[in-house]
């Protein structure tokens, strides 16, 4: 039985085998990857990304990558292909085929049907003399020395390979296209992921009282209001201008330093230039200013920087997105 410290240095040379084949990559990326992109990126059909074995399980990542950053993409097995599923393929749609040989028996079938039938080919593959690699239109060279596996056989720096390039792949298309944040949160509604990316300062602020008190406002007209609308602040206005916030904190250092507060205004206990954000912001934004401010509240602007609202660090929680 191995020990801890051989099972590390196992991992560790696995990652290096890994790493230096990935790195390989770099010297692989011919013309033919730049023509491949052009074409897809140019097209009016679909991506069908195929494959057999580990690599049709690298296809359908690369598809859902595809996918979400607005590459339209389906999977095709490559051995459900021949036995009626050819059907998958549109007349506009490009096909790309995943093979760390390229000679595979399903293979072999396959492109010849699909040279047939006109649809563009491109081939990832680890072997430049294989006859996916002679039949495609473009070739993408996936190769690798060696397997990361001790007995180099098992799918490991090859699948990795598949993975890195067609990740690459995606993210020129994401350039290409001038695909945007927004763009990718369309694709993403649901989930963490999709909250962080479309919900802003106006879906929360607008669910919470909305604390106001004037320059001239006394102490105990504050205290009411701070109280009432229970999220431990109040703006200061002036002519429908935000001009300073008082909070919990502010009360307290008030009762420390003055015995007798009923007569003190709004203006002799507020902090000037409290922290605002739009209304239009991402919520994450909100969230990233309180935390670096190490603040609970923000005060929320329009686009004539009024005063509209708070938003409170437990409105952004309660969405769960952090």
């Amino acid at each position: 039985m191995k020990h801890g410290g051989e099972i590390k240095e196992i991992a560790c040379s696995v990652i290096d085998a890994e790493v230096a084949a990935i790195l390989q990559l770099k010297k692989y990326l011919s013309p033919d990857f730049e023509k491949a992109l052009v074409l897809i990126l140019n097209s009016n059909g679909r991506l069908v990304v195929t494959g057999i074995g580990k690599s049709a399980i690298i296809a359908q990542k690369l598809v859902a990558t595809f996918n979400s950053t607005g590459t339209p993409a389906v999977f095709m097995h490559a051995a459900d292909a021949i036995h009626g599923d050819l059907g998958i393929i549109q007349k506009e749609d490009i096909v790309m085929c995943l093979s760390k040989s390229g000679n595979t028996p399903e293979i072999s079938v396959l492109i010849p049907i699909l040279k047939a039938n006109g649809n563009p080919l491109i081939a990832m593959a680890g072997n430049s003399d294989s006859f996916l690699a002679r039949e495609a239109d473009y070739f993408i060279n996936c190769s690798v020395e060696r397997e990361a596996c001790p007995n180099n056989l098992a799918p490991t720096s090859s699948s990795t390979a598949q993975l890195v390039l067609g990740d690459a792949m995606g993210s020129c298309l994401v350039e290409l296209r001038g695909f945007t944040p927004k763009d990718f949160a369309k694709f993403h509604p649901g989930g963490i992921l999709g909250k962080r990316l479309y919900l802003t300062v106006a879906d929360l602020y607008k669910n919470n009282e909305k604390p106001v008190v004037t320059l001239t406002d006394t102490m105990p007209s504050v205290i009411l209001e701070i109280s009432g609308k229970r999220l431990g602040v109040t703006a200061v206005i002036e002519n429908g201008c935000l001009v300073g916030a008082i909070t919990d904190g502010d009360l307290r250092r008030m009762l420390q330093n003055h015995i007798d507060y009923t007569q003190l205004a709004a203006q002799q206990v507020m902090t000037l230039n409290p922290k605002t954000i739009h209304e239009d912001c991402l919520a994450v934004e909100a969230f990233d200013i309180m935390k670096k401010s190490n603040i609970t509240n923000l005060f929320v602007v329009n686009d004539q920087n009024e005063y509209v609202g708070v938003i409170h660090l437990h409105d952004i929680l309660r969405e769960g997105i952090f």
